[in-house]
């Protein structure tokens, strides 16, 4: 198995075309083991002529280094001589010294192996190109209230297209009418899938990331039950699905550290067993043995000491590992990221939309001074709904959602007191909802025990409200970014796979980064922090921990992320900033994935070092055997093509990988 047969980024691919198609060099290397043991049948048959076995071993020859010599050929023509000339040197050395039958079993599982790991390694290619099958041909486009089916390419901005039951989706878009639910499984990993519904009102030059997710579809995602009408807002090569695809063949390029070592080795080592080939075949001058044992043994340590194992080790085990993550809706950017992930032992997350849902939710309602509860909800929710302002909504909507209170009897004449509240009228009488100056400015009395609920509730991170009614406090309001649901459960499975610090760097108040890391055991939490204040603070945590991971949305934790030695990037679908700045993307919103990726990377390093070991040991067997005369070319081309083979089909196994 060649060098550069295995290395990704050298542009091979190892489909070749044939009489038989893509499987030609599989079956060139089966009729080559058919003539060789045609040949082997031959000798036994003392009443056949040998000639008749060298004709079928010289056929066997053919089979086998066909393909072998092609790749030779073209990379002798840049200038590059590598494992492949050696093997074509080794047989032809066989047949020099009358021993056909060895150098044609040497083609022969030379190009079987060849063809049956270009077979396996193509399998975690194919997992990944079939991404780029997701994407729908055509797309139904409404055009003068007709319906045109027009090619995905020439879809353009704006374009109005209509999704029927049951089918993909074939462009980036938003949903303007209907609503269904959508299979996201090929985006973002998601198994249930997510309910859409079109979008209110959307405003023009908008940006895709910045639209509610509940509104937006991506290409190849699976429609439900209802027909739908999307707008498009990414061209067909702008997709996320697209970017995905591209940035995953770029990640193959990416070699990871023990790839890069292991190039280091081979470059010193390569020419190494070439000047120790050479010396043996001219051992006879200094030992005594014959001219054909000295040049048989010389062509068996070649066969022994040609490192197809060690190229193929840890190339085969990053491709699988990307492909099982991209399945996963995770994209990991090379061998390098895929490497050190699992590494770590610090991570540190932003607070809004990484830990915490990124949006205000109604915490608590306290009625005070004996009002009835269902009135005091009712008189929230009518003054409220009357305010756009980004706290005003979400009460309104968790008093709908969360209690169940449905809105009756409306207020009137809103007024926002600028950085203090709102008043309104309410069945006639003045409400006041707003902060302690509010309260104070209006003659609402406060007493002391409500003033220490109040400092507790801000000591813990949530925002108050204080409720006025007819000149008397009635209650009491509050609000926060709340925890992820699945927040603490993925600390604590982060805390046994061995991540002994995870830090909170947050801009919002100390207090609020407290309260959040205190719910949901974080070992640390850092807040007032500006955007440079993060890239110090990773830098400082750079200093004692060597590897550190930054987890954020990819856009405003950029430089935080750039910092760090893995940038991890949540809810990536859609976001091209997050996309391109992250060495990790988890395409969907969900942070219970991160224990699946640094569980797949640490998979991956237990493979990669497991492959080396088979790779090294093997050639440290093979080559004191064969020069000491203890194993001849048949069993050393078997255990050296069988290694090469077992070390990519232990890569596979990361195909399969699932989080314990």
């Amino acid at each position: 198995m060649s060098e550069h047969k295995h290395s990704h980024n050298e542009g091979h691919n190892h489909d070749h075309g044939g009489i038989f198609g893509e499987k030609t060099e599989l079956y060139f290397s089966i009729l080559s083991g058919v003539f060789f043991f045609s040949g082997i049948l031959i000798e036994k048959q003392t009443n056949l002529s040998h000639t008749y076995a060298i004709t079928s071993f010289i056929i066997a020859f053919f089979l086998g280094g066909y393909f072998t010599a092609l790749e030779a050929i073209a990379k002798i023509k840049k200038g590059e001589f590598e494992i492949d000339f050696l093997m074509l040197v080794a047989a032809a050395g066989a047949a020099y010294i009358d021993r056909w039958e060895e150098g044609a079993l040497l083609l022969f599982l030379f190009s079987l192996g060849h063809a049956l790991e270009s077979y396996a390694m193509n399998k975690a290619k194919k997992s990944i190109q079939s991404l780029g099958n997701l994407s729908p041909k055509k797309a139904l486009v409404k055009r003068n209230d007709t319906l045109v089916e027009v090619a995905v390419e020439e879809l353009q901005l704006n374009d109005i297209i209509v999704v029927k039951p049951n089918t993909k989706i074939a462009a980036d878009g938003v949903i303007i009418k209907g609503k269904t639910s959508i299979n996201q499984a090929s985006i973002t990993g998601e198994s249930m899938p997510v309910d859409k519904e079109a979008i209110s009102e959307l405003q023009t030059n908008v940006n895709f990331k910045d639209i509610d997710k509940k509104n937006v579809v991506y290409t190849g995602t699976m429609n439900g039950d209802a027909v739908i009408e999307v707008q498009v807002l990414k061209l067909s090569e702008d997709s996320t699905i697209s970017r995905v695809i591209k940035m995953i063949s770029e990640a193959e390029n990416q070699k990871s550290p023990t790839q890069l070592l292991t190039k280091k080795f081979e470059k010193w080592f390569v020419p190494l067993v070439i000047v120790l080939v050479i010396l043996l075949c001219f051992a006879h001058l200094v030992i005594d043995e014959t001219t054909e044992q000295s040049l048989y043994r010389a062509i068996t340590v070649l066969v022994a000491a040609s490192p197809c194992a060690l190229a193929i080790s840890t190339p085969s085990a990053v491709l699988s590992g990307i492909a099982r993550a991209a399945n996963k809706g995770v994209l990991i950017k090379g061998g390098r990221t895929l490497e050190n992930l699992g590494s770590l032992t610090t991570i540190a997350f932003d607070k809004t939309g990484t830990l915490t849902e990124g949006k205000p939710r109604l915490t608590h309602t306290i009625p005070l001074n004996g009002f009835d509860s269902n009135e005091f909800l009712s008189l929230v929710l009518a003054v409220e709904s009357l305010s756009n302002h980004p706290l005003a909504k979400a009460i309104t909507r968790d008093i709908k959602e969360k209690h169940a209170v449905k809105l009756v009897s409306k207020a009137s004449t809103i007024n926002a007191i600028q950085g203090k509240g709102i008043s309104a009228i309410y069945k006639g009488a003045q409400v006041f909802i707003g902060n302690e100056k509010l309260m104070i400015e209006n003659g609402i009395a406060l007493s002391e025990e409500v003033k220490q609920h109040m400092n507790s509730l801000v000591q813990e991170g949530h925002t108050t409200m204080l409720v006025a009614y007819e000149n008397k406090l009635i209650g009491m309001l509050s609000v926060m970014d709340v925890a992820r649901k699945t927040a603490k459960a993925t600390l604590l499975k982060l805390k046994a796979m061995g991540i002994e610090k995870m830090i909170m760097l947050t801009g919002d108040h100390q207090n609020v980064a407290n309260s959040i890391a205190k719910q949901i055991g974080l070992t640390e939490a850092k807040g007032n922090l500006l955007p440079e204040d993060k890239v110090a603070a990773i830098q400082e945590l750079k200093e004692t921990n060597t590897k550190i991971a930054m987890v954020g949305d990819g856009v405003n934790d950029a430089p935080a992320m750039a910092n760090s030695t893995v940038g991890i990037a949540m809810g990536a679908a859609g976001s091209d900033v997050a996309l391109e700045t992250a060495d990790v993307a988890l395409l969907s919103d969900k942070i219970e994935n991160l224990p699946f990726v640094i569980g797949l990377s640490r998979k991956s390093r237990t493979i990669i070092k497991q492959n080396l070991w088979i790779s090294l040991g093997m050639v440290a067997i093979l080559i004191p055997a064969t020069l000491f005369g203890l194993a001849s070319i048949g069993p050393a081309v078997v255990m050296h093509e069988g290694s090469t083979l077992v070390v990519v089909l232990n890569a596979l196994r990361l195909l399969k990988y699932n989080e314990n």
